[in-house]
């Protein structure tokens, strides 16, 4: 369609993403000249770490299966910018994302006429698509926004709304040139999410961060849930396909439930996924119909996150961009996997903790290809393999310039495995969002 690689374009023109200016002035502007549409339904706002994207959409599913209509905002995207804005669980439409946009645009130009006059940057990438998320969620109608975060969360675009709930991931040090060098003053960003009179349900957190929340709770008078003292998983056994969990919610207990994703940190996230939503329908204190919880989770998917895009031999890809992402992989690939041989494909965006990141994958595999994606962050193939070759020894590191080749190549290495008599040799493609992103492509996955 034309007219929606024309808008592509132009909200690819803007400031990007991982160059935000902190304030919620501009998106604020937008949504007064538009109504305020972003008060036209009600929202659970999740911030955190690591799995945003995940319990977003276990909220999501969770929702949609208890009859509800459900908007979700997710960033940032795999393959197609509608995947960020979907509406009853699909991405919301080529027409409709136009019409939001056309809607939204006007109003955009008259904040950045203004901005430009005061020697001020226009609205940027993120903060534009924001506000069409809001319009096409208000015009829709839905019944509820499930909303994650870009950035932090105190000046994060979408914090220009109050949600009923909010929920918060397990925190850990990420983006730390906007967010602050420590894990107190990306807490303390992230805290901003939580309102007053609304219910926040958390993570487990580190005990500075535990402080942090608890203070912001009693400075707005909202309610904490926490996991470990008021929900939790109470057994997990990895199962084919995902993994079989017992959760002890807010108000109820749900056994039997098969949660097709993998890993303990997505246990976990089911597990936050289930009181958010209880917080949510019954404040916390009504149990849900165990049935619907049970259908809801198993209709839960995450792209990208521990995906297999590829048998024979297996293909996995990851967004692990992280440490904490990267060592909830590793546990991951130990907990639910039988694999006896691990080629890693890597690459990793150059203003990240590389270091960081390999360190934690280390131990998961017996060889790694490093490579770089499409993104102009991607650190180059070479420097990469020096860090590499400091973690995992000159004889486990192969150096190769294009994600393309990389894959290849490491295919090569686990079917030599399997000729040679190996069993259960697997490759893992990480490092990044746009990795996995860009393996799925070559591999023939295309839809999120």
């Amino acid at each position: 369609m034309r007219r929606l690689r024309e808008i592509e374009r132009d909200i690819l023109a803007r400031i990007p993403e991982n160059d935000a200016n902190p304030s919620l002035e501009r998106v604020q502007s937008v949504m007064a000249l538009l109504g305020d549409p972003q008060r036209a339904f009600p929202v659970i706002h999740l911030t955190g770490t690591n799995g945003k994207t995940s319990t977003t959409r276990l909220v999501e599913a969770l929702l949609r299966e208890h009859g509800l209509t459900t908007g979700r905002f997710t960033s940032p995207h795999l393959h197609d910018i509608r995947e960020r804005i979907a509406i009853g669980g699909e991405p919301v439409s080529a027409e409709r994302f136009v019409a939001a946009y056309d809607d939204v645009l006007p109003f955009v130009e008259i904040v950045d006429a203004r901005l430009a006059a005061e020697g001020r940057r226009p609205m940027g990438y993120f903060e534009v698509i924001v506000c069409v998320a809001y319009a096409a969620f208000a015009d829709a109608p839905i019944d509820v926004a499930v909303v994650e975060v870009g950035l932090g969360g105190r000046w994060d675009a979408t914090n220009v709304t109050d949600g009923q709930v909010s929920v918060i991931t397990p925190i850990g040090i990420d983006h730390q040139r906007l967010l602050g060098d420590t894990i107190e003053e990306i807490a303390q960003e992230k805290s901003g999410i939580v309102k007053a009179g609304a219910i926040t349900v958390s993570a487990e957190q580190e005990p500075e961060v535990v402080e942090i929340l608890v203070a912001r709770a009693e400075e707005v008078g909202a309610q904490i849930a926490w996991a470990g003292a008021n929900f939790e998983v109470l057994t997990r056994e990895p199962a084919v396909g995902g993994q079989l969990l017992t959760i002890r919610g807010l108000a109820g207990q749900y056994d039997d439930l098969l949660v097709p994703l993998h890993g303990e940190h997505q246990g976990a996230n089911a597990a936050l996924a289930v009181a958010a939503v209880e917080a949510f329908l019954g404040g916390g204190q009504q149990p849900l119909a165990p049935d619907v919880v049970r259908a809801g989770l198993a209709a839960a998917t995450s792209p990208g996150r521990l995906e297999i895009v590829r048998r024979s031999p297996t293909v996995i890809v990851d967004a692990a961009h992280n440490p904490h992402g990267a060592r909830s992989l590793r546990r991951a690939l130990s907990d639910s996997f039988t694999f006896t041989r691990l080629v890693g494909v890597l690459a990793i965006l150059e203003d990240k903790d590389v270091m960081g990141i390999l360190e934690e994958l280390e131990p998961a595999f017996d060889e790694v290809v490093v490579t770089r994606s499409t993104s102009p962050r991607s650190l180059a193939p070479q420097a990469l393999g020096r860090l590499a070759r400091e973690v995992f020894g000159d004889d486990r590191v192969t150096v190769v310039d294009a994600l393309p080749d990389a894959l290849e190549r490491a295919a090569e290495i686990a079917e030599a495995d399997a000729m040679a008599g190996g069993a259960g040799a697997g490759v893992v493609a990480t490092g990044s969002i746009t990795t996995a992103a860009e393996a799925r492509m070559l591999l023939g996955v295309t839809s999120a």
